[in-house]
Parts: C-alpha cells; sequence; structure tokens
C-alpha cells in the first residue's frame, strides 16, 4: 500500500498495467522487440501493444526504431529517461517493502512522506528479526 501511496505522491505519470507490463518486458527480457513479438508475450492485441507503446513513447520512456538492415521491421527500444523512471520505481517498490509497520497484523500507512525512511528495529521496539 505505501509503495502505490508513495508512486501517486511522486508525481511521476500514471501507468496502466498494460503499460507497466509492456515497459517492464522491454527492459527485463533480451531483445530485439517488436510489436506482435510484445503482444505475444502479453497476450494482447497488436493495437494494444500499439496504444501503449504510444503512450511510453510520449513520455519518452521507449522508441520506436527502424531495422537497419530490413526497413519494413520496428523495433521497441529503450530509453535513458525509462531506464531512470524504472529505478526510481524500484528504489520506491524496495521501500516500500521495508516501510509498513506492522500492528496486529495490519499494514500501517505512513504518512510522513512517500519516501520516508522506514523506523529502525529499535524504534519498533523489536528485536529487527523476523
Amino acid at each position: 500500500m505505501n509503495t502505490l501511496v508513495g508512486y501517486v505522491r511522486s508525481g511521476e505519470p500514471d501507468l496502466t498495467n498494460r503499460q507497466m507490463a509492456l515497459l517492464l518486458v522491454v527492459y527485463l527480457s533480451p531483445g530485439p522487440h517488436t510489436v506482435r513479438g510484445l503482444a505475444r508475450i502479453l497476450n494482447v492485441s497488436k493495437p494494444v501493444v500499439t496504444r501503449a507503446l504510444n503512450r511510453l513513447g510520449a513520455l519518452g520512456y521507449l522508441r520506436r526504431q527502424r531495422d537497419d538492415s530490413d526497413k519494413r521491421n520496428i523495433f521497441v527500444a529503450q530509453t535513458s529517461e525509462g531506464a531512470i523512471f524504472l529505478e526510481e520505481f524500484g528504489h520506491l517498490i524496495g521501500d516500500g517493502e521495508r516501510s509498513p509497520v506492522r500492528n496486529g497484523g495490519t499494514a500501517e500507512l505512513r504518512t510522513d512522506g512517500p519516501l520516508a525512511p522506514a523506523r529502525s528495529a529499535h524504534q519498533r521496539g523489536t528485536s529487527g528479526h523476523r
């Protein structure tokens, strides 16, 4: 929960699950990537991938790149902006995994900022071991 709240508060663009999945596939699996291949991996239609790619391209997170050997082929390529976004998102997830304070089995929502450091084991009154 804290991760999502932190993401909303971050001011980063809201991405749909499909857009995030597309972004992660391109960055985490070996390429080259094509619209047809991405549609197959995600089990969606090519127009769905094209719409997601249009949005991610407008944000600068992915770009289309023409194949030099066959000008008919278009590859989906990574960008430095996309890498930075995913790196920051990864940090947000990492911070979110450490930040929930357990209280009777429910997570307590922290209101002192989306990326505020998690309380230490001493501050929580625990030994620090899970």
